[in-house]
C-alpha cells in the first residue's frame, strides 16, 4: 500500500506542477487513489494527507483534478472520478468543508448524467478481464459500431489515461456498479454536508435523480437493475427532505414540482417510480411534517393545473391524480373535490379535466354522498360534484358536453348498484317521487336539449345516458324525452341509431306504459329499411325480444284462466277490458293494437319475413296468437253478450296472418274453420260504413252495430291465414272453401280489401291443391274468366241502366211520382255498388292472372273514363253522353284504377293510354283520383320508363297539390324512383322538390329532411352544389339572367314552384331551403358555391345582365346578399381554440385531427385569397351602382360586407385599398356594431343580477352562491372588454340614479308641464309682429338632423 500512496503522490506532484491547463488523471492513479480510500484506514490516510502537506500540497489541491476529470474526462473516468472525490468526503478525519465546493459538487452531478447519457454497446466477452466488469452493465447497442473483429482490437488499443485509441471506444460503455457505488456513497454524503447554504446545488441534486430513471430507461437494461437504481434515488430524495438541507415545505414543494412530468409522462417504470415514492411520502413523512402534507396536497392541484389537453395523456394525468389523492385523509379529499369543482367552471380545458376527475372521485373514494355518515346530504362533497357534472352537460363546448353525458352516464351506471346511493342519486336528479330537484330544470330538461344538440357526439352521449336513467325513473318517462328518442332514430349518423334504438329499448323493457310502446313501434321497426346491416339485425332482435317473445308468454297462460274463471263473478264490477288486460299483462294487448297501425305494418310485415325465412319464428308464437283469439271469444260469451258484436282484440288476426306463413303446421284447422264460419256468417251482408280503420271492440256500447270495416278486416287476414296453411288443409275441406270463397267473389258485394284477399286465398288454394302447374293454371284461368265475364255484364248493366234512366227522364212531360224515383234510385244505387266492386275485381284478377282476356272489358272501361271529358272527339263515341263523372264518381275512380292495373299487363294497351292518364291527373279536380293516378303513374315509370319519362315534368306538378295527401304520396312514389334510378336528377325535377323543405304540412318536410339530408347527401353529394345558384333564380321566379330565361316550361308552371315575394315569410322560407342545400356541401363545394354567387349573380347585377330595378332581380340580389353573410356557408378560419382540436381528436383521433386541421389552413389561405382578388372588386363595383340607383339594396350590401369582413380586421386596409371611402364605413359600420351589441349585452347582464339580487332575502350573505345565469352572464363578461366596459357604465348609470332616488326621498322629477320655461311665440300666429327670419329657415332649423355620437345614443 506504500507504493501505492507514493504512486498518488507522483501523480499528484506532476498534476500539481502542471497548473494550466489542469490535466484528467490517469485510470490508473484513480484506481490507487480508490484502493487507498477504501481501506478506510485512519492512519494510512493520515499518512496520505501528512506526505501531500510535506511536498506543500494542501487538501483543496486534489479538487481540480478531480474536477476536471469528472466534467471533461471519458465516461468510465468521469464515473472513477465521482467515486472517488465521494469516498474522500466519506474518508475518516477528511476536511470535508475544505473538499466540499458547489463548484464540485455541480461537476458530480453533470457527471451521473453524463454517463447515463451514453448508449453503450453489450460488453464483449472477448476483451481482456476489463470486460468482465462490465457484466452487469446497462447497455444499448449504438448504430454504426464496428464489426467484432475491430472492436476487439479496440479493447487493447488504450493510452497512458485509460483512453482507447479509437477516441470513443471506452466512452461507449460503462460499469453499472460503478454508477451504484457514487448514487450509495452519495446518499452518505448527504448525512455530511448541509445544502441549505447551497440552494443551487440542491435544486440541481433534485432535478438530477429525477432524471436518472428516465435516462435509465432510455438506455435499457435489466429489471432489477432498473429496481435498485430507482431505490437509490429514493433514498437521495428523502434525504434531500431533511430539515439540515432547508425547510422541509419548500424541499418537498421542489421534489414534487420535479416529479410532475414523470407523473404526467406515458406509461412507464419512471411514472410508477414517482407515484411509489409520492404514495410512500404521504404514507410516512406527511403524517409527521406538516409542509410536506401541504406539499403533497398540493401537488394533484399542481397536476390539474399541468395536465395535458390530447385525450390518452389526460386520461393518465387523472389516473395519477386520483390514484394521489385516494392515499391523502379524508379532509384533504373533501378540499381536493372542491378544488375540482371550481376547476368545472374555469376553462375550457379545466372544465374538461374537472369533468374527468369528478367521474373518478366519486368511483373511486369511499362513500361520496355519506349515506353511511350521520349528515345532510347538501353538505357532502359528492353532491356537489354531482351538481358541477350537471351543468357541464350544457357547457358551450361541445367537447365538454359529450365528455359530462358520458361520465355522467357510467356514474348513474356505478351508483345505482347501491340502493342508498341510488336515493340520494335520483333526489339530485330530481327523479324520485317528491324529491327537489336540485339542478335547476331536472335531468329531464338536460336531455331534451342534449338529445336534440347539433354536435353528434353530444347526441350519442345523451341517448346513452338516457338508457342508464332509465331504470331509475319510477314509472314517469318524460314524454319530450321520448318523443326525440324516437326522432333520433332516423338520425344520419349510425352510432347514434344504434344509441336511440338501445335507449328506447330499454325503456320498453323497463316500463309497459302505453306511450312508450307506440313510441317503439313507430321508431324501431321501420329500421329494418336501414342501410346498415348491423341495424336490421338489432331490429330483429329487439323485435323478436320485446314484442313477439312478450305475446308468447302472455297467450302460452291460456290454460292457467279456464272456465272457472269465467264462471265466478269476483270480477263483475270490471268492464270486459279490464279482465282481459288482467289475462293478458305486460301491455300485449297495446302491442297488439299498435302493430296494426297502418304506419307500422309494412315494417312487421317485413320483420316477420325476415325472421321466418332465418327460421327464428317459434310454434308457440302462433298457439299463444290462437289462445287471446280463443280467450277473447269465450269472455265475450261468458257475459252473455251477442256474438255478432264481437271481434278479436286487434292485430291479433294480422300479426298471425304474418306468421302463419311459417308456422302453418302450428296453426289448427278447426280454429280456422271455426272463425271464417263465425265470420262469414254474422259479417255484414252489404254496405259499409265510413270509417277508417278497426275499432276496438270493447267501446262499443249494448246497443251498438258491429263495426263492418273491423270484421272485414278480421276476414282478409283470416283469408291470407288460411291461404298460407292451404297445403296443410284437408282435401274436402280445401274444396269447401275454394266453393265458398268463389261463390263469395261472384256476389260483388264485399269490401275492397276483401276481394283481393279471397281472389289471392283462392289461387293458393288452386295452385296448392291441383295436382301439376299446368293443372293450377288452367284451373286458375277457367274461374277468372267466369268471374270476369259476370264483371262486365255488371258494369254493362250499370251503364245501359243509367242511359235508360237518362233518356226517359228526358222523354216524360208530366214528371214521375216520387215513390217510383225513390224505387230506381235504390235500384241504381245498390247496382252501383256492385258496379264499383266489379271494376275492382276484374283489377285483382288481372293482378293475380295478367293473361286474362279483358278484350270485352277495356271498351266498357273507355266509355266510363272518358264519360266526362268535354273533347268534341270522345263525344262521337257511342254511350258517352252520359257524365258518369257526376253521377257515379267511385265507379268513375275505380274504373280508372282498373284501366291502369290492365295496362300494367299489356304494354300495348299502356302506349295508348298513358297520355289520357297524364290528362286526367293534370285537370282533375278529385284528391283521391289524383292520389290513384299519381300511384299508376310511378307504377307505370318502373314497367315503363322510356314511355312515362317525357311526362315527369308533369308528375312533379303534384308536389304542390292543393292536398297534402296527394302531395306526400307524389313525394313518396317520386324519391322511390329516384333512389332506384328509374327517375333521374335532371332538368327541374331538383328544384321542385326544394319547395318539400318548407311545405305546410310537418311530416313531409320531415320526408324531405330525410331525403336531402342523408339519401341525397350520398347518392348525389354534387346535386346541391350544381343546382343551387338556379335555385336561388328559380325559388325568386326570376328569368332576367341569361342562363335561365331559356326554360322549357311555361312561366306560369314555374310560378307555381317559386316563393316570389320580398316579404319575411317568403324571404325565411327561402333562407331555410338554401340553407339545407349548404349543409350538405363539403368544405371546398361552399367555397366553390361562395365564388359562383358572386360571379354568376353580384356580378351579373354591376354587369347589367341582372335587372336590379326589377323585383325578381332585387329579390335574387337580397338573397345572395343573405346566402354569403350566413354562417353555413363561411368556412372555419383555422383561429380555432385548442378546445375545438379537442373535439376532433375526441372524435377522430390525432391524425384525423392533424388532417382536418391542415386542410382546414389551406381552405382558409384560399378563402382569403379568393375575397381579396375576386370579390371585393365586385361589391366596390355593385356598391357604386346601387348608389347611382338610391337602392334599398346597399343596406343589405354593407351588412353583408360587414360579417365577412369581420374575421379579417386587421386586413381591411390591403383588401379595400381600391375604396378608401368604403372602407372606412365599414370600419365605422363594424364598431358601431360592436359597441351596440355590447350596450345590448352589459344592459342585459345588469338587468339580469339585478333581478337575480331582488329575490335574495334581507339576511341573505353577499358571498351567497350565484345561479348559472350570472356565472354565464359573468364570464361573458370577462371575456370581452367591449361588455366590460359598457357594463361598467350601465351599472355607473344605475348607481347614480339609485343615488339621486335616496336624494330626493323617492320623489320622481317632476314633469316637464309643471316646470316654468320660457314659452316661444309662433311666427304665423301674430299678425301684428313679423320676424327676422323666413319661415323656412325655421322649419329648416326644426327639422335639422342630430348627429349625437354613439355614447350619447
Amino acid at each position: 500500500m506504500e507504493g501505492t500512496v507514493t504512486r498518488i503522490i507522483a501523480d499528484l506532484v506532476e498534476t500539481h506542477c502542471n497548473q494550466s491547463p489542469t490535466p484528467l488523471l490517469s485510470r490508473s492513479t484513480l484506481e490507487d487513489l480508490q484502493s487507498l480510500l477504501d481501506t478506510n484506514d485512519p492512519q494510512l490516510l493520515d499518512q496520505f494527507f501528512f506526505d501531500l502537506s510535506s511536498k506543500s500540497i494542501s487538501p483543496s489541491a486534489l479538487l481540480p483534478p478531480l474536477t476536471t476529470t469528472m466534467d471533461s474526462g471519458p465516461t468510465h473516468l468521469s464515473l472513477m472520478s465521482s467515486n472517488a472525490y465521494l469516498s474522500l468526503l466519506l474518508s475518516p478525519n477528511s476536511p470535508v468543508f475544505t473538499l466540499f465546493t458547489p463548484m464540485s459538487f455541480l461537476t458530480l452531478l453533470r457527471s451521473l448524467r453524463r454517463s447515463l447519457k451514453a448508449r453503450p454497446p453489450p460488453p464483449i466477452g472477448e476483451c481482456h478481464s476489463s470486460a468482465s466488469a462490465c457484466g452487469g452493465a446497462l447497455v444499448k447497442k449504438r448504430k454504426g459500431r464496428a464489426s467484432k473483429n475491430n472492436r476487439r482490437n479496440a479493447c487493447d488499443d488504450s493510452d497512458e489515461y485509460g483512453n482507447y485509441s479509437n477516441g470513443e471506444r471506452e466512452s461507449e460503455f460503462f460499469d453499472v456498479r460503478m454508477l451504484f457505488s457514487v448514487l450509495e456513497k452519495l446518499v452518505l454524503v448527504l448525512d455530511l454536508i448541509h445544502l441549505n447554504r447551497f440552494p443551487d446545488s440542491l435544486k440541481s441534486l433534485v432535478h438530477t435523480v429525477v432524471e436518472i430513471p428516465v435516462l435509465a430507461i432510455e438506455i435499457g437494461g435489466n429489471v432489477i437493475s432498473f429496481n435498485r437504481l430507482t431505490d437509490l434515488c429514493s433514498k437521495i430524495l428523502r434525504q434531500v427532505l431533511k430539515s439540515d438541507h432547508g425547510e422541509e415545505g419548500e424541499t418537498a414543494a421542489e421534489v414534487l414540482k420535479s416529479l410532475a412530468p414523470l407523473i404526467l409522462a406515458v406509461k412507464s417504470p419512471a411514472r410508477s417510480f414517482a407515484l411509489d415514492f409520492v404514495k410512500h411520502l404521504l404514507r410516512g413523512i406527511a403524517k409527521k411534517n406538516e409542509g410536506v402534507k401541504r406539499a403533497l396536497v398540493n401537488l394533484p392541484r399542481y397536476l390539474a393545473q399541468k395536465a395535458p389537453e390530447k385525450a390518452e395523456p389526460r386520461v393518465l394525468a387523472v389516473e395519477a391524480t386520483i390514484e394521489i389523492v385516494s392515499a391523502m385523509e379524508l379532509n384533504d379529499q373533501i378540499g381536493f373535490t372542491e378544488y375540482v369543482v371550481k376547476m368545472t367552471q374555469g376553462k375550457a380545458n379545466l372544465r374538461l379535466l374537472g369533468v374527468d376527475l369528478i367521474l373518478n372521485l366519486m368511483m373511486f373514494l369511499k362513500d361520496p354522498f355519506g349515506v353511511y355518515l350521520d349528515c345532510e346530504v347538501k353538505d357532502l362533497w359528492g353532491v356537489h360534484c354531482l351538481e358541477a357534472l350537471i351543468q357541464r352537460c350544457s357547457d358551450s363546448s361541445a367537447g365538454i358536453r359529450a365528455r359530462a353525458l358520458s361520465n355522467l352516464s357510467q356514474l348513474v351506471g356505478f351508483l345505482s348498484s347501491d340502493d342508498k346511493n341510488c336515493a340520494v342519486l335520483k333526489e339530485v336528479l330530481g327523479l324520485g317521487e317528491g324529491g327537489t330537484k336540485k339542478v335547476e330544470g331536472g335531468i329531464n330538461d338536460v336531455l331534451r336539449k342534449r338529445c336534440m344538440d347539433e354536435k353528434a357526439n353530444v347526441r350519442r352521449a345523451a341517448l346513452v345516458l338516457v338508457t342508464k336513467l332509465t331504470a331509475l325513473m319510477d314509472a314517469n318517462f318524460d314524454g319530450v324525452v321520448l318523443k326525440i328518442m324516437g326522432m333520433a332514430c332516423s338520425d344520419p349518423l349510425v352510432s347514434i341509431r344504434k344509441a336511440a334504438i338501445s335507449a328506447l329499448s330499454e325503456a320498453l323493457r323497463t316500463f309497459s306504459d302505453e306511450i312508450v310502446t307506440i313510441e317503439w313501434l313507430h321508431s324501431v321497426p321501420r329500421l329494418i329499411t336501414d342501410n346498415e346491416s348491423s341495424i336490421q339485425e338489432e331490429c330483429e332482435n329487439l323485435f323478436l325480444e320485446l314484442v313477439l317473445d312478450r305475446i308468447s308468454r302472455a297467450g302460452s297462460v291460456e290454460a292457467t284462466y279456464s272456465d272457472s274463471t269465467f264462471s265466478h263473478s269476483n270480477i263483475k264490477a270490471k268492464g270486459v277490458e279490464r279482465e282481459i288486460e288482467a289475462l293478458f299483462p305486460e301491455g300485449v294487448l297495446v302491442f297488439l293494437k299498435e302493430i296494426c297501425n297502418g304506419e307500422v305494418i309494412p315494417w312487421v310485415r317485413k320483420i316477420c319475413t325476415n325472421l321466418g325465412k332465418k327460421k327464428r319464428l317459434k310454434p308457440k308464437l302462433a298457439t299463444a296468437l290462437q289462445n287471446i283469439i280463443r280467450t277473447s271469444e269465450s269472455l265475450w260469451l261468458s257475459h252473455s253478450k251477442p256474438i255478432e258484436k264481437w271481434t278479436a282484440p286487434p292485430g291479433t288476426w294480422f300479426l298471425l296472418s304474418e306468421v302463419s306463413a311459417y308456422l302453418s303446421k302450428a296453426v289448427g284447422w278447426k280454429f280456422l274453420h271455426h272463425h271464417w264460419q263465425l265470420l262469414d256468417k254474422f259479417g255484414p251482408a252489404s254496405g259499409f260504413n265510413s270509417s277508417s280503420g278497426a275499432e276496438n271492440m270493447y267501446e262499443h256500447e249494448e246497443g251498438s252495430e258491429p263495426n263492418s270495416v273491423a270484421w272485414a278486416g278480421d276476414r282478409v287476414f283470416l283469408l291470407q291465414t288460411i291461404s298460407n296453411v292451404s297445403v296443410e288443409l284437408p282435401p274436402e275441406s280445401a274444396a269447401d272453401l275454394a266453393h265458398n270463397l268463389l261463390k263469395r267473389i261472384e256476389e260483388f258485394n264485399m269490401h275492397s280489401t276483401e276481394v283481393s284477399a279471397h281472389v289471392k286465398a283462392l289461387k293458393t288454394l288452386c295452385k296448392r291443391k291441383a295436382l301439376d302447374p299446368d293443372e293450377a293454371d288452367a284451373l286458375v284461368m277457367k274461374w277468372v274468366q267466369q268471374v270476369l265475364s259476370k264483371a262486365s255484364k255488371i258494369l254493362e248493366k250499370y251503364i245501359s241502366g243509367d242511359l235508360e234512366a237518362n233518356n226517359r227522364n228526358s222523354f216524360f212531360t208530366p214528371p214521375r211520382s216520387e215513390s217510383t224515383k225513390g224505387k230506381r234510385a235504390a235500384a241504381m244505387c245498390q247496382l252501383l255498388s256492385e258496379a264499383v266492386t266489379a271494376a275492382y275485381t276484374i283489377g285483382s284478377l288481372v293482378t293475380v292472372c295478367p293473361s286474362a282476356d279483358v278484350s270485352s272489358i277495356v271498351p266498357i272501361l273507355h266509355t266510363i273514363i272518358t264519360s266526362g271529358n268535354s273533347d268534341p272527339k270522345f263525344s262521337k263515341l257511342p254511350g258517352s253522353t252520359v257524365n258518369l263523372k257526376e253521377i257515379a264518381l267511385s265507379l268513375y275512380i275505380q274504373a280508372w284504377l282498373t284501366m291502369g292495373k290492365i295496362c300494367l299487363a299489356d304494354g300495348k294497351l299502356a302506349k295508348r293510354y298513358i297520355p289520357l292518364f297524364v290528362q286526367e291527373f293534370d285537370k282533375s279536380d278529385c284528391a283521391a283520383l289524383r292520389n290513384n293516378l299519381i300511384v299508376t303513374m310511378a307504377d307505370f315509370c318502373v314497367r315503363y320508363t322510356a314511355l312515362v319519362d317525357c311526362y315527369i315534368s308533369k308528375i312533379t306538378k303534384c308536389l304542390c297539390d292543393p292536398c297534402e295527401l296527394v302531395r306526400r304520396q307524389t313525394f313518396i312514389l317520386l324519391s322511390r324512383l329516384l333512389q332506384r334510378d328509374y327517375v333521374k336528377w335532371r332538368g327541374v325535377l331538383f328544384l321542385r322538390f326544394l319547395l318539400s323543405l318548407v311545405d305546410e304540412s310537418e311530416k313531409i318536410r320531415q320526408l324531405a329532411d330525410f331525403l336531402f339530408g342523408n339519401i341525397l347527401k350520398v347518392k348525389a353529394p354534387l346535386l346541391a352544389y350544381n343546382s343551387f345558384v338556379e335555385a336561388i333564380y328559380v325559388l325568386n321566379d326570376c328569368n332576367s339572367h341569361n342562363g335561365h330565361s331559356g326554360s322549357k316550361n311555361s312561366r306560369t308552371e314555374n310560378r307555381i314552384f317559386s316563393i316570389r315575394g320580398s316579404d319575411e315569410n317568403s324571404r325565411s322560407k327561402r333562407m331555410h331551403i338554401y340553407v339545407s342545400l349548404l349543409k350538405q356541401m363539403a368544405p371546398e363545394h361552399l367555397l366553390a358555391t361562395f365564388a359562383k354567387l358572386c360571379a354568376e349573380i353580384l356580378a351579373s347585377a354591376s354587369d347589367g345582365m341582372l335587372n336590379i330595378n326589377d323585383v325578381a332581380g332585387q329579390s335574387v340580389l337580397q338573397d345572395a346578399f343573405q346566402i354569403l353573410a350566413c354562417k353555413e356557408i363561411r368556412i372555419p378560419s383555422g383561429r380555432g381554440s385548442q378546445t375545438d382540436a379537442g373535439e376532433i381528436e375526441e372524435e377522430g383521433g390525432d391524425g384525423g385531427a392533424s388532417a382536418a386541421a391542415a386542410k382546414g389552413r389551406a381552405i382558409t389561405q384560399a378563402v382569403r385569397k379568393g375575397l381579396i382578388q375576386n370579390t371585393i372588386p365586385i361589391f366596390i363595383e355593385l356598391k357604386r351602382l346601387l348608389e347611382s340607383k338610391n337602392s334599398p339594396l346597399i343596406g343589405s350590401l354593407m351588412e353583408c360586407l360587414r360579417i365577412l369582413l369581420k374575421d379579417y380586421k386587421n386586413e381591411i386596409d390591403e383588401i379595400l385599398v381600391a375604396d378608401k371611402q368604403l372602407q372606412k364605413e365599414l370600419i365605422y359600420d363594424m364598431q358601431k356594431y360592436e359597441s351596440t351589441k355590447a350596450k345590448l349585452t352589459a344592459a342585459e347582464a345588469v338587468a339580469t343580477i339585478q333581478n337575480a339580487s331582488g329575490f335574495l332575502s334581507p339576511g341573505a350573505p353577499k358571498t351567497a352562491s350565484r345561479t348559472n345565469g350570472q356565472d354565464k352572464v359573468t364570464e361573458k363578461l370577462h371575456n370581452d372588454s367591449r361588455v366590460a366596459s359598457a357594463m361598467a357604465d350601465a351599472a355607473a348609470a344605475a348607481r347614480a340614479r339609485s343615488v339621486l332616488r335616496e336624494v330626493n326621498k323617492g320623489t320622481l322629477t317632476p314633469p316637464l308641464s309643471s316646470i316654468s320655461v320660457p314659452k316661444l311665440k309662433s311666427n304665423q300666429g301674430a299678425s301684428g309682429s313679423q320676424s327676422d327670419r323666413p319661415s323656412d329657415v325655421l322649419e329648416s332649423l326644426r327639422r335639422r338632423q342630430s348627429f349625437n355620437s354613439d355614447d350619447e345614443n
